[in-house]
């Protein structure tokens, strides 16, 4: 039974892998297409019907694009579609976070002392959400306000606010961070499969019939992927945040997910404004960094509007392992090389916060994470890092004897 964490750590990490290499396909082509959008020039004697043109250079070649704002006068014999970049990385990050979240939804997207549900519970909350989110941000682009793009955007920007502290009040900060990532993604791969590409087959399907094709098509579609341009950063960052617990694990987390935002907006304003060539606003830079800094501050507020942390009682899983005749040795092992760090209130100097916001202080705390344990201290060496509290190679085997006779007297 033991084999089936291996099977499953190795899963996750292909899974993650091959999130990893279809997200740089995704980001790479849409920044490279807003790149090239603001970057083109209208000049005298263009085609008709041509919007702008740009001349680049690269691996040793000239190449030289021309855009039509709405469509070419007949169709093109070939056409290439960017659509499965998109497509492949919303589906590899939801196989991530059901191998992940859903998968292991007892140690990694619930926290008793916040909301206590059961794992099917949380699980039709985290699919519920990515759903309804879709569907009121597509509501609010279709309603009036939508034809008012930056009107728009600060309302989605409030929505995603309140998002931000209701996934807080549902799951782990970590699962929260997580998840607010997935809601984004999910909009902007929606607006691809739903609206950027079929108004786009629109338009060919009307070239083929000889119509003229209508430019709303175009017009809705580039305020569409206009929103997906200054999310993408704030995507990265959620994605990226579930190894810094400073970020995810603190009590104003949602306020750092609000400013984050911000920040994806700073930024991308810097380089759409220097890709159309309307200068280098650098005081967004500045604004960024004040941003950061402003994160970094409330990391570190001290808790002054929760209480203490509730007791939970220990799951039938964690009694088994607690109840193994191992466990007490496992628990001095645990205190002794890994709680110094792995703690409320680190010990070990430069650590401010449990890595992984992971504590191993309680009994508790062990068992919950007696596979993480078992896999990471046990079977690999990863932890600790560079053996610093020299565990010894008798030590790693108790773990491992640990884990294993739990799981097999399952």
């Amino acid at each position: 039974m033991y084999e089936y964490a291996i099977a499953w750590e190795w899963l996750s990490f292909a899974v993650r892998w091959l999130h990893v290499i279809t997200a740089i396909a995704w980001i790479g082509s849409s920044f490279y297409f807003i790149a090239l959008d603001l970057g083109l020039v209208k000049r005298p004697g263009l085609p008709v019907g041509a919007y702008g043109e740009e001349w680049q250079v690269h691996g040793g070649g000239f190449y030289h694009i021309q855009k039509y704002l709405v469509a070419p006068a007949s169709m093109p014999e070939h056409l290439t579609w960017f659509k499965w970049e998109s497509y492949a990385t919303w589906l590899s990050g939801f196989a991530m976070l059901a191998v992940v979240y859903y998968g292991g939804a007892d140690l990694f997207l619930i926290d008793r002392t916040v909301l206590n549900i059961e794992p099917w519970q949380a699980i039709a909350l985290s699919v519920g959400s990515l759903a309804v989110g879709w569907i009121l941000y597509d509501l609010l682009c279709k309603s009036p306000l939508g034809k008012n793009t930056w009107g728009l955007m600060a309302l989605l920007y409030i929505v995603l606010i309140a998002v931000a502290w209701g996934y807080t009040q549902i799951f782990t900060g970590r699962a929260a961070f997580l998840h607010l990532g997935a809601f984004t993604a999910t909009i902007m791969s929606a607006n691809v499969f739903f609206i950027i590409i079929p108004n786009q087959k629109i338009v060919v399907a009307d070239l083929i019939a000889g119509r003229t094709p209508d430019p709303k098509y175009g017009v809705i579609a580039k305020q569409r992927s206009l929103h997906n341009n200054y999310l993408t950063l704030p995507v990265i960052f959620f994605m990226l945040s579930n190894h810094y617990p400073l970020a995810f694990a603190t009590e104003f987390n949602w306020l750092i997910a609000a400013l984050v935002f911000l920040m994806g907006v700073t930024i991308r304003h810097w380089f759409n404004t220097t890709h159309a060539r309307k200068g280098k606003p650098t005081w967004t830079w500045l604004v960024t960094v004040l941003i950061f800094i402003v994160i970094m501050w409330l990391s570190t507020v001290p808790k002054v509007l929760t209480g203490e942390e509730e007791q939970m009682s220990l799951s039938a899983r964690e009694q088994t392992f607690v109840q193994n005749g191992h466990f007490e040795a496992v628990r001095d092992v645990v205190q002794g090389r890994c709680s110094m760090c792995h703690a409320a209130d680190p010990v070990w100097e430069g650590i401010v916060r449990a890595p992984k916001n992971v504590k191993l202080e309680t009994d508790g705390e062990i068992a919950a994470h007696a596979r993480e344990i078992y896999l990471q201290a046990g079977r690999s060496h990863a932890m600790p890092p560079g053996n610093i509290t020299e565990i010894s190679p008798e030590e790693r085997k108790l773990l491992v004897a640990w884990y294993e006779t739990t799981v097999e007297s399952k």
